[in-house]
């Protein structure tokens, strides 16, 4: 990947093509997406016996739901006698099965084949054997995160770790209490571009005094270039005189109470591999998910998280809210107008990362490990 005709202060990116090539896409869903922890749902969204979501991980339809004893399950989104879609809406509840629309064969909140046409004639077939093929389930953070591998990987040593390498310990994250909160807002962007290069955007700061004024207003030592994600348990300090994490840098809302007096006035971020970022402030948790459509589109789901009785209060996020909206805007604007550039002949070989974005050439290993581990 290092070029040897560069000067030793600068790094190979990706060439071009490993952000528009669909093979390399294809790779990619089968070898990371399809097979690593996949962050899915918040379990709010969840929360009855038969409430369910649709997501696409990789390749497939997934549905998120509860079964009658309130246990998350995961099934892919097809029935067992001709691949038809059960579920067609984004979300929704079911009273007690799931029914394909196409020849009505009815699964229980478990998966299991309860009902169809003709069915006792048919004394042979397993009910359970032919019922919805599950997906292994988690639940952390307040997340479903799913892995469609036949043997998931360890959630400790891939998910869990990702938070030590960055907080130095699974726990100064815990002090946020990220599964006790409520949403706030959510707002799903559909951006142009591919999602690696969402990504390498977040890992980095270089870009922060150019595009990022009132990010760099709150959080000053962004305007260096430096991402905090580079120090282990690093948190870039709120400027002299802001209040708060919020666009206009005013006081926020109730701080969460748990966290350590050292993360009061600070902002961490992590990301969690391979479609995770979780932001942290003093009163709130900024939580994206992204969903990789194609090579050049990705659906980011984002998620602000407050304490339950600030949002059951109807108190006024929105300053809170519009910090972070703006930010995500202005990143995503700006792997938009990178994405095409992408397939340009003078992308081929890549572009390069300053000494600041060095980092982002860890995640280039990683990823060519993943697609291609030989």
């Amino acid at each position: 990947m290092i070029s040897t005709q560069l000067p030793e202060s600068l790094l190979s990116t990706l060439p071009g093509r490993y952000y528009t090539d669909p093979a390399i896409f294809a790779l990619e869903q089968a070898t990371i997406f399809e097979d690593m922890w996949f962050c899915a749902v918040r379990g709010s969204d969840i929360p009855d016996a038969g409430s369910f979501r649709t997501v696409q991980v990789g390749t497939e339809s997934l549905i998120i739901s509860r079964s009658r004893r309130g246990e998350v399950r995961a099934f892919f989104n097809v029935c067992r006698h001709r691949g038809a879609k059960i579920c067609t809406e984004e979300s929704g509840a079911v009273k007690r099965a799931f029914q394909c629309p196409y020849h009505a064969w009815t699964y229980d909140l478990d998966g299991k084949l309860i009902a169809a046409p003709n069915l006792t004639k048919m004394p042979d077939i397993d009910r359970v054997a032919y019922g919805l093929r599950r997906v292994h389930v988690r639940e952390w953070l307040g997340y479903v995160w799913v892995s469609l591998a036949d043997e998931p990987p360890s959630f400790e040593a891939t998910v869990e770790q990702e938070i030590v390498d960055r907080l130095g310990e699974v726990e100064n994250l815990d002090h946020y209490d990220l599964a006790s909160l409520s949403v706030g807002k959510r707002i799903v962007y559909d951006v142009a571009a591919n999602w690696k290069l969402i990504v390498e955007n977040f890992m980095e700061c270089y870009h922060c005094a150019t595009i990022h004024p009132e990010l760099t207003e709150v959080l000053p030592e962004f305007a260096d270039g430096l991402a905090a994600q580079v120090f282990v348990n690093h948190g870039a300090e709120f400027g002299a005189g802001v209040q708060g994490f919020t666009v206009d840098g005013s006081a926020g809302v109730d701080t969460i109470p748990t966290i350590d007096p050292e993360q009061d006035r600070r902002y961490y971020a992590v990301t969690i591999k391979p479609q995770v970022f979780v932001n942290m402030v003093p009163d709130h948790i900024i939580f994206h998910r992204m969903y990789p459509m194609a090579p050049d589109r990705t659906v980011v789901e984002c998620d602000w998280l407050f304490l339950p009785s600030v949002v059951a209060s109807g108190r006024d996020v929105s300053k809170s809210v519009e910090l972070f909206h703006r930010v995500n805007r202005q990143d995503f604007d700006a792997c938009e107008r990178t994405q095409p550039a992408m397939s340009s002949r003078m992308y081929a070989d890549g572009g390069v990362l300053v000494p600041s974005e060095h980092h982002i050439a860890g995640f280039h290993e990683w990823l060519l490990a993943k697609i291609d581990p030989r």
